[in-house]
């Protein structure tokens, strides 16, 4: 007899909430990761949730659920502690339609040296994707869904095109279907069933520092710094990836993104650096989330995307849909793996 779990492979954010849905449809449900959970992109995530800022992306109808998904998925865990701040843009960093204002000490009154006009987002939110990934999972495992950490998956089960399970250093997993959420690492267990999945590393850095709390209020977005405030007075600084190989390298660069901050916030000046870490965000080679059914295979199903932070809820709950029952969710026509064949 066909052995009917479904089995997620990887648990950061998107896996998470995808064993969260699948489980609670009354599936039985494995969750494999090989560290533990967020431990891996996510946990170096920024972690802002917002609306696309253009319309004509294959993955619009997808991307516009987002906010909304959240929203639900807050309802029914109160604990995910959404920040729903809005965020504030200038200087060229977004230069798609959306609301102007000229009093942007209002919304961010310590700024040293406020912007005659700015793009104003009051509907964006953030939230803590370690934390989140972490009431998830154990949400998911409330529901029933079994969770492997420290297993890590070596290759995919499979015979004639059906794939049965996946393969780790403890055994063979079966399961009827076998869903990929593991980022980066998709595309080498695609390889092994002859499915090209073109999704590369994409290195960035998150800085992590120390300042009063109260000096950020929304999420701040510019070309030279991004910034948004924790309660405790943690200040969460994306930043580009130049190429740093060493701790000396990734020091200097969260000492730069420090400066920034203190030029740039009054009552900054003694702002210190608490980390800083690359996080390897996977990034499809057109930068649209891949995510649906291999063609040529059975048994395998793929979500696998970038701004997964913004788009786990939504992509969860159409494609736990789509897994459970064979029906397509239009929203999801855009990210089709099948579009790089």
């Amino acid at each position: 007899m066909t052995d009917r779990s479904i089995v997620v492979v990887g648990a950061g954010i998107v896996g998470a909430c995808l064993a969260y849905r699948l489980a609670g449809r009354g599936r039985p449900v494995v969750l494999v990761d090989a560290g533990s959970p967020g431990s891996g992109a996510t946990r170096a995530s920024f972690a802002w949730i917002g609306r696309p800022r253009v319309s004509d992306l294959p993955s619009a109808p997808l991307r516009h659920l987002a906010l909304d998904e959240y929203r639900r998925l807050e309802t029914e865990l109160p604990g995910l502690a959404i920040r729903w701040t809005g965020s504030v843009s200038w200087d060229g960093f977004d230069d798609s339609p959306g609301t102007r204002t000229t009093d942007v000490t209002a919304l961010e009154p310590h700024l040293r040296h406020p912007p005659a006009e700015a793009v104003h987002r009051p509907e964006d939110a953030a939230l803590d994707p370690l934390a989140a990934t972490e009431l998830l999972v154990a949400a998911a495992r409330d529901r029933g869904a079994r969770v492997l950490t420290g297993t890590e998956v070596t290759g995919l089960d499979h015979h004639a095109g059906t794939v049965h399970g996946v393969r780790t250093g403890d055994g063979v997993v079966p399961a009827e279907t076998v869903v990929l959420a593991a980022g980066t690492g998709a595309a080498a267990l695609c390889s092994t069933v002859g499915v090209d999945l073109p999704v590369e590393s994409s290195p960035a850095v998150l800085v992590r520092l120390r300042a009063k709390p109260g000096l950020v209020r929304t999420i701040v977005a510019t070309p030279s710094l991004e910034a948004r405030q924790l309660d405790d007075g943690t200040i969460l600084a994306p930043t580009n990836h130049h190429g740093e190989t060493d701790r000396a390298a990734l020091m200097a660069t969260a000492r730069r993104v420090r400066d920034r901050f203190a030029a740039s916030f009054t009552d900054a000046d003694d702002t210190e650096v608490v980390s800083v870490e690359i996080g390897r965000r996977p990034m499809p080679a057109d930068g649209e989330p891949v995510i649906g059914r291999p063609a040529g295979t059975r048994g395998l199903y793929v979500a696998v995307m970038h701004s997964a932070i913004t788009l786990a809820a939504a992509a969860a709950r159409l494609a736990a849909d789509e897994i459970l029952t064979g029906r397509p969710a239009p929203e999801l026509a855009g990210c089709r793996p099948d579009r790089f064949r």
